[in-house]
């Protein structure tokens, strides 16, 4: 037996049957992290004795065996794996059970396309998954490659009894295999996961080591949160308040990077948070901070139950928010210590409303506060426009007069320590998608005009033309405590295994630099892409894509209007119905899974699925090589956005951005569904549909296709 961390026993076959069942069994419980349950060691038992009796076949054949091997990207283990012949069996069991659940014959499949998807040993090797309910009294005896051309094997089934059968099956359907590389079980592994995922297993460890790349050429999430850590400390250290800009491209891991730094400054190695050292991740999306607090929660009620704690789901989500938290919550916190109402455009605490403490002072527990897609807080009109009416329903504080935009707020509010602070900004290139969102720009000018004192550490990439509009030099040139550091440039796309270029395929979409085609054709065949104008024909390829518990969903922009007739409606904007859309499985029909509910932009910024649907609407129009812009009255027309103003400028920003967005959600392909329209007349001659005419979708279509799309 040789030892790995990444699994807790393997051994040749030989071996394996030469060792007693008691030492492995020994060996098992000594390494597992924590108290084995009851149901575990039970479980364990018999696999070790099942196996014993089918290797007895194999006894002289080269092969391993490895029980509970890890799989990072999932947060869990697979039972059993079997090298045998060339070939990698993942075996599932469920010990005592009779019949099948679906969803055991989805996480058998899912270990598998793990496997081929990320584990470097295993990418062109035959994969078979087989679940094992050993009282099953049937086996699988038919043996079918998926249609995938994956060399994933279509899942098997089969009881205790039926497990010699299905193993032999195998073997005689693929009898001349090459070997399996003998280092197999340390290979290079490099899981992208879903944010959902990634943070599941973040805040279970507190470590993202082994959830994100480690191709350290290619992906720079290790480098950039190191960075982040040593300014923290270094601003721990001096005494000084520091705030930092981290750019990335979409997909580039920005919210897992702040998340991790989130729970490793809370945590520190520690399996308790260190006293007086906390950080707390911060986003102004709803439907994000929702679906995590609920994914998570869901996940610490899980993990408690199986240890035989007590514990509700409220609490669960309450330890969770310590850590993930909406901005605006955090931004009322400190609203509520302010005197009010503001005298001569001036904030100041109000001592009748906060005590003052040592380190703290007037600010927040939290030396460390990380706001997601800085880019999107609120310019001073907006903000004072809301503070003005006391909130978005007329209820909440009412503050008149208020003299700062979101971002110079909230430094404000972290400058009122009285020891140190960080700030660590996440900034999306491009990706601004309402109305009264400032940008970077807002930052740095609060920085240069209230907050002289603070040190700035940004990255290079932050003068690109996509922040700020290209003018951070201009706007930095005269601040003195400017440091500029490439780490804190993610400029790889985790989100999308696939193609790394998709986010640059998708920028070139959209701004019509000629590269779109070239860019098309070097990712086509990792990362599909495809074209209808049928949404059967949409959800049929989403369909025939998904496996396992992979995820598809339909997307569409906040001001597309004519999507019913395709059978489309829109998933309603409470965080709700978003927590439902993106957790719950493809037996509810409230999952995007059912592709009965899109999501906007809104919804889905910052969260990803595996596949998803485009559909484009008349909002935007691709005539004469530019994008024309239209919103719908909600009536009987569509008006295009015309006009040079400020206001009509930012309008088609956003709705530009809205694409941008939804074409960067999906980690392994999407179809672009662009809609015929209505080309049917009445009677009398006039349109059946006047809102759908062919021609407001005509020239999309042609452009896309022009690039090289494939059509389906």
């Amino acid at each position: 037996m040789s030892s790995s961390p990444r699994c807790l026993y393997n051994s040749s076959f030989r071996a394996f049957l030469a060792e007693d069942d008691n030492y492995i069994f020994g060996i098992l419980c000594d390494k597992y992290h924590g108290e084995a349950l009851t149901t575990t060691r039970e479980a364990w038992k018999s696999e070790i004795a099942i196996m014993k009796q089918l290797l007895s076949a194999y006894r002289y054949t080269d092969g391993q065996i490895i029980f509970e091997y890890d799989i990072p990207r999932l947060g869990k283990r697979i039972d059993v794996v079997l090298l045998l012949k060339g070939i990698v069996f993942c075996l599932e069991f469920k010990v005592g059970e009779s019949k099948l659940q679906p969803a055991d014959v989805d996480q058998v499949l899912d270990y598998a396309l793990d496997l081929k998807n990320f584990h470097k040993l295993s990418q062109d090797k035959i994969i078979v998954p087989i679940l094992i309910p050993t009282n099953y009294r049937s086996f699988s005896s038919i043996v079918q490659m998926s249609v995938y051309d994956d060399k994933v094997v279509n899942p098997l089934i089969s009881g205790e009894t039926g497990l010699q059968n299905t193993i032999a099956e195998v073997l005689h359907r693929f009898p001349y295999e090459s070997p399996v590389d003998p280092n197999w079980i340390i290979s290079p592994y490099a899981p992208t996961p879903t944010i959902i995922e990634a943070a599941r297993t973040l805040y279970e460890n507190h470590s993202v080591e082994n959830i994100t790349r480690h191709e350290a050429d290619k992906v720079s999430t290790d480098k950039t949160i190191a960075t982040i850590l040593k300014i923290i400390q270094r601003s721990k250290a001096a005494g000084k308040k520091s705030i930092c800009f981290v750019t990335g491209v979409p997909g580039a891991g920005k919210t897992l990077v702040g998340l991790d730094v989130a729970i490793r400054q809370t945590y520190q190695g520690q399996t308790e948070p260190v006293k007086d050292e906390g950080a707390v991740y911060l986003s102004g999306n709803g439907p994000l901070v929702a679906v995590l607090t609920e994914a998570l929660a869901q996940d610490n009620l899980k993990r408690c139950r199986e240890r035989n704690e007590k514990k509700n789901r409220s609490d669960a989500r309450r330890e969770v928010s310590k850590s993930i938290q909406m901005i605006h919550r955090y931004r009322d916190n400190m609203l509520a210590k302010i005197k009010n109402p503001v005298e001569n455009g001036v904030l100041e605490i109000d001592p009748e409303k906060a005590v003052k403490m040592k380190n703290a002072g007037y600010g927040e527990v939290e030396h460390v506060a990380i706001f997601d897609e800085a880019q999107r807080s609120w310019t001073h009109k907006r903000l004072a426009e809301y503070l003005k009416r006391g909130g978005t329903y007329g209820n909440k504080l009412k503050v008149p007069n208020f003299p700062m935009s979101e971002a110079a707020f909230l430094i404000w509010s972290l400058d009122q320590r009285e020891d140190w602070a960080t700030i660590v900004c996440l900034v999306g290139g491009g990706q601004e998608i309402n109305t009264g969102e400032a940008g970077i720009s807002e930052w740095i000018q609060a920085l240069n005009e209230h907050f002289p004192n603070w040190y700035i550490f940004i990255s290079p990439k932050l003068t690109e033309a996509e922040y700020a509009e290209g003018r951070v030099n201009e706007l930095l040139k005269d601040n003195p405590k400017v440091t500029y550091l490439e780490n804190l440039h993610l400029g790889v796309s985790l989100r999308s295994f696939r193609a790394e270029k998709l986010s640059a395929f998708v920028h070139s979409l959209l701004c019509f630099d000629g590269e779109a085609p070239r860019l098309y054709e070097e990712i086509k065949d990792k990362y599909p892409i495809v074209l209808t104008r049928d949404m059967a024909k949409a959800r049929r390829w989403l369909h025939e894509k998904v496996r396992g518990t992979e995820r598809t969903g339909i997307l569409v922009t906040k001001e597309s209007a004519r999507f019913k007739p395709l059978a489309v409606h829109i998933l309603p904007s409470d965080d709700e119905n978003a927590v439902h859309w993106f957790l719950e499985d493809k037996v509810d029909i409230r999952s995007s899974n059912y592709l009965e509910d899109a999501a906007t932009e809104i919804q889905v910024q910052g969260l990803e699925l595996d596949y998803t649907c485009i559909l484009w609407d008349a909002d935007m129009r691709y005539k004469n090589g530019q994008w024309h812009y239209y919103s719908f009255n909600g009536k009987t027309q569509w008006n295009e956005q015309v006009g040079d103003n400020e206001a009509k400028q930012e309008k088609r920003k956003y709705m530009l951005n809205a694409y941008r967005v939804l074409l960067t959600r999906a980690r392994s392909g999407m179809v672009i569904c662009v809609p015929y329209g209505n080309a049917n007349k009445t009677p009398s001659g006039f349109w059946e549909d006047s809102t759908r005419l062919p021609e407001f979708y005509d020239g999309t279509y042609k452009y896309l296709k022009s690039i090289g799309i494939k059509e389906i």
